[in-house]
């Protein structure tokens, strides 16, 4: 039979995909002998037979009752037991961390009869009712569906009542009116009581944590992160260790590293007479964890001691809560920290130095996607109008946004999907926040710290936060926050959030460079000392990457600036050069008078005047690129988008005729133009090879403007090394039509100039019969560059403008598919043509050389699969090109990340 519930001690961390994250580290800290409260796991295999028939697995209820009843009678205790009972807490714990899964449920097993036997003496009074708050609370609105919004009105209102700054202030008697309100609450809101039997308790709360698998909030976090929505998650069910005992007991959260900077030391928060909830809840503000050397030596320097040993067994920044109960440390949690982009490179860089990892495993704890963060802009804090400073609080996680000031998560959804930047405020974050933190460009709250949901989550999604602004006030009916000096901004206003400073401004502050981005432009040398320490991390694992990838990378870029640039960046060449991008601007009217010729003689003359500028284009980006290939695709898109526009046209010309005015002889010829060549589908019309056989002297212009550029080049003693592409080929006989062609310019130029020309001839695969055909194709072309998205776009039969506005929001939403096939390379389908072409081609040609331009070139999961499927080179953007380096490094030194990283 197969099992469902496993002790900690049976675990280990090697077996997350069955007890998830939160038990796979829990069993892992049990084996290491540390001061574990004991329980057990529910797996995740019991979640997906929850998930697939509506009930849980067979037998289920009978493991769990034997294994809690292992657990009473090492505690001693019993579960409902009226006198000292025993306590649960169940969380929830999927493989990887799901801020959007079920909220824990504490101190399960407490009931009427059970809170007295609790509060036994005079001094646990308290907190035996605080306990029972917290529990009815927590199973109102977790396991019960109250809204949780509600039981903090309530507490709200005592608090207001009392005059007391929060929960903490309240006695024993207060205790005792908010769980008598919290029940009745319960009852009005659900029609039924709060249970008292603690097996009930126990088991819906399990089945709510399986059910918590598909809450929306849970699924908007698996949109995000891509992760697959089939592994359903586990269950933990521990004995509770209380935090809320008095002076002498709290709780805290404890860091081995700085999660924003990735310094070494000590960090976290501790809270007195506090349960663990309350610390990442952010309702009360806690204390840096070194006060806790103050407040208990002991159980700090026992911390330190077990900090030590997690980071040394788990070879990286650990994460780790913890609760004191009357002196008596307990180790509740620990994983491998969320940190910050620069934290990432910050601590994989140490931890390479120390020895404690390799040059490889550094390089798997960066990511392309953190990369791009480092490289994003910061705020020019030395423009002349920065702003006035409107909060103060703690930099939870660094980087700089502007937005409009919104005040709830639905209103970030709503204006965000209209087009408009917002920050998100509020008191604190919880949960039911993501959607409007993932909408937001930074969060700001009122409470909390570094620990704080805010802070953890948005540090996750590389979102500027700032929390525990403690001189702000957030009035959520007024829809309006206020300063500590009185100044109140309204829902709309724009502030600038600065979460590397902890500092909010008024307006929109003006962006720089970030140092990352100045790093590259000046070339990726090795940095000054006293350049920033990102700087130097930044450039210790390029320098990893760079020498163990086997991939090559090139940009796509179709001016001299951009070739420049690129190499700057680190680019190896040009993988794209769009020559129609040429014939835009002030050469739209050359183009249109090859359009409009009537005769060969006057499209000759128009294609003359086009040429020399073109040449002198092309000799600009072969000296930026001088020693590297660039691979230049012969025009490409239909000649009627470079025509004015079909209707403006004829409103310009029905204007003209209804003002009795002869509309202009040219305005008729560019409409006849326009008519004559509109396509319903251009996709898939004349374009691409087609065009340069229908069009006669168009692709001559071209070969011979960048042949004479190459010959104008090595007259100058540069090194050009031109590189012919033929777009949109679907037959082995259109490129060889097209490639007599250009050998025949070619030929003619070197002739002309006595001087050799080496041009390799290639062509783009982008059709799915170009795939399936590729080794045909192969044979009388020199190179591949694989076009993927219009291969994407004629695979899947679908417009990418039109689809991704269309339906793909749906599709994703629904599981068809996780992102968007134009961002990430869909494997199943095109990645499938591609591995095709790949295999047929040099198996015609074996010295055939293989590449991808577009941006899949530069996404970070693509990279990793090009990596896989042979290919020679990828081409981005000159922006990605650092991302696309640094993901063909990972690639070579982590092959099995072609799989973990779709």
């Amino acid at each position: 039979m197969t099992t469902y519930v496993y002790d900690f001690i049976e675990g280990s961390r090697e077996m997350a995909g069955l007890l998830g994250g939160k038990g796979a580290d829990l069993a892992e800290m049990a084996r290491m002998g540390l001061p574990v409260p004991p329980g057990f796991t529910v797996t995740t295999e019991a979640c997906r037979v929850f998930l697939a028939t509506g009930a849980p697995p067979e037998g289920l209820d009978d493991e769990i009752a034997r294994h809690l009843a292992a657990l009473e009678r090492a505690a001693g205790r019993r579960l409902g037991q009226v006198d000292d009972p025993l306590l649960l807490s169940v969380r929830s714990g999927a493989r990887y961390t799901m801020p959007g899964m079920m909220d824990t449920v504490l101190d399960i097993g407490l009931n009427d009869l059970a809170v007295l036997g609790l509060g036994k003496t005079p001094e646990r009074e308290r907190f035996a009712w605080d306990s029972y708050r917290r529990l009815v609370q927590m199973f109102g609105s977790t396991v019960m569906g109250v809204d949780s919004a509600l039981f903090e009105a309530l507490i709200g209102d005592l608090e207001r009542e009392h005059e007391a700054a929060d929960d903490s202030r309240l006695d024993t008697v207060d205790m005792i009116r908010l769980v008598e309100s919290f029940k009745d609450l319960i009852a009005e809101r659900t029609g039924e009581e709060f249970p008292q039997d603690p097996a009930e308790q126990l088991r819906r709360t399990v089945l709510a944590v399986f059910s918590s698998w598909n809450g929306e909030r849970a699924r908007t976090h698996r949109r995000r992160e891509h992760i697959p929505e089939d592994l359903g998650t586990a269950v933990c069910i521990q004995s509770m260790v209380f935090g809320n005992l008095g002076p002498d007991s709290g709780s805290g959260v404890a860091f081995t590293r700085d999660p924003a900077t990735g310094r070494p030391g000590v960090y976290g928060e501790y809270l007195s007479n506090a349960q663990g909830e309350d610390v990442v809840a952010g309702i009360r503000n806690t204390v840096p964890l070194q006060r806790l050397a103050d407040l208990d030596p002991g159980s700090y320097k026992e911390l330190g001691a077990h900090m030590a040993r997690l980071e040394g067994r788990y070879q990286d920044m650990c994460d780790i809560e913890f609760t004191i109960e009357r002196g008596k440390l307990w180790m509740l949690r620990t994983r491998v920290g969320k940190r910050t982009a620069e934290a990432a490179f910050g601590i994989a860089a140490q931890l390479a130095d120390e020895g404690l990892i390799s040059p490889s495993q550094a390089l798997d704890r960066v990511d392309g996607d953190a990369l791009a963060h480092l490289m994003s802009p910061r705020f020019d804090t030395s423009a002349p109008d920065v702003g006035e400073v409107v909060a103060r609080g703690v930099p939870a996680s660094p980087g700089a946004a502007v937005g409009a000031v919104v005040f709830d998560s639905a209103e970030a959804v709503r204006r965000a999907g209209a087009g408009e930047q917002v920050v998100l405020v509020g008191q604190e974050t919880t949960p039911d926040d993501l959607p409007g933190m993932i909408a937001a460009q930074a969060v700001l709250t009122a409470r909390g710290g570094k620990t704080s949901h805010a802070a953890v989550v948005a540090r996750r999604m590389g979102k500027v936060c700032v929390c525990g602004a403690g001189g702000i006030t957030v009035d959520l009916a007024r829809r309006c926050l206020t300063t500590a000096d009185g100044v109140t901004l309204t829902e709309g206003t724009v502030v600038s959030v600065d979460g590397t400073q902890g500092v909010v401004r008024l307006g929109a502050v003006p962006l720089a460079e970030s140092e990352v981005t100045q790093y590259f432009e000046a070339g990726g040398r090795a940095p000054e000392d006293e350049a920033r320490q990102i700087v130097h991390d930044v450039h210790r694992l390029m320098a990893l990457a760079d020498s163990a990838r086997r991939l090559e990378v090139r940009a796509d870029a179709d001016t001299p600036e951009d070739a420049a640039r690129a190499r700057r960046f680190g680019a190896r060449g040009i993988g794209l050069c769009r020559t129609e991008h040429m014939f835009l601007g002030e050469r739209r009217p050359l183009v249109e008078a090859v359009i409009l010729a009537g005769t060969d003689a006057g499209r000759t003359r128009a294609l003359a005047a086009l040429m020399p500028l073109q040449r002198e284009d092309f000799t600009g980006i072969l000296e930026a690129m001088d020693g590297l290939p660039v691979t230049v695709r012969l025009l490409d898109p239909p000649l009627h988008e470079f025509l004015p526009d079909r209707t403006e046209l004829a409103v310009r010309i029905a204007r003209e005729e209804a003002a009795d005015r002869t509309p202009a002889a040219r305005d008729r010829e560019l409409l006849a133009a326009v008519e004559r060549m509109h396509e319903s589908n251009p996709l898939l019309g004349l374009r691409g090879a087609r065009l340069g056989l229908v069009v006669p002297g168009l692709v001559a212009m071209q070969v011979r403007a960048l042949a004479e550029a190459v010959v104008a080049r090595k007259r100058a003693g540069g090194d050009p090394r031109a590189e012919i592409m033929v777009p949109l080929v679907n037959d082995a006989r259109e490129l060889r039509l097209v490639r007599d062609e250009v050998d025949a310019v070619l030929a003619d130029v070197s002739e002309e100039s006595g001087i050799a020309l080496d041009c390799p001839v290639g062509t783009v695969i982008e059709l799915p019969r170009a795939a399936l055909t590729a080794g045909r194709i192969a044979r009388d072309a020199h190179f591949f560059c694989l076009g993927t998205n219009l291969l994407t776009q004629t695979t899947w039969g679908c417009s990418r403008d039109d689809a991704e506005a269309a339906f793909f929001p749906t599709y994703q939403d629904r599981g068809v598919f996780e992102r968007s096939p134009f961002e990430t390379i869909d494997r199943e389908g095109v990645g499938r043509l591609v591995e095709i072409a790949v295999a047929e081609g040099r198996a015609s040609r074996p010295d055939l050389t293989i590449g991808v331009c577009g941006e899949h070139g530069g996404d970070p999961a693509s990279v990793h699969f090009f990596h896989a499927a042979g290919l020679d080179y990828v081409s981005c953007s000159p922006f990605r090109v650092p991302v696309a380096r640094l993901e063909a490094g990972r690639a070579a030194l982590s092959p099995s990340s072609a799989d973990s990283s779709a």
